[in-house]
């Protein structure tokens, strides 16, 4: 089933652009740590059902005082849970 989500985030036209907010987050959150299993302090996901296609990260608290502000926008996504 085909299923349409509003999501608050932060919403790229690029995936180097998804890529690039990560290292920012990572690098404001002192990630990775050695010797630590936590690699990134976020990580993207791609609206690939969505035309154009687009990356996105869901917002958390811990995003604004890196990223911003959030917006909401639309995810297309198939639900495999059936």
């Amino acid at each position: 089933m085909i299923i349409m989500q509003l999501i608050n985030g932060y919403k790229y036209t690029t995936e180097q652009e998804a890529q690039s907010a990560v290292t920012l987050c990572n690098q404001y959150y002192g990630i990775p740590i050695e010797g630590d299993t936590t690699e990134n302090w976020c990580m993207y996901q791609i609206a690939e059902l969505n035309t154009p296609i687009f990356w996105y990260i869901i917002f958390d608290e811990s995003l604004l005082v890196v990223l911003g502000e959030s917006t909401e926008f639309e995810v297309i996504y198939e639900d495999l849970s059936e």
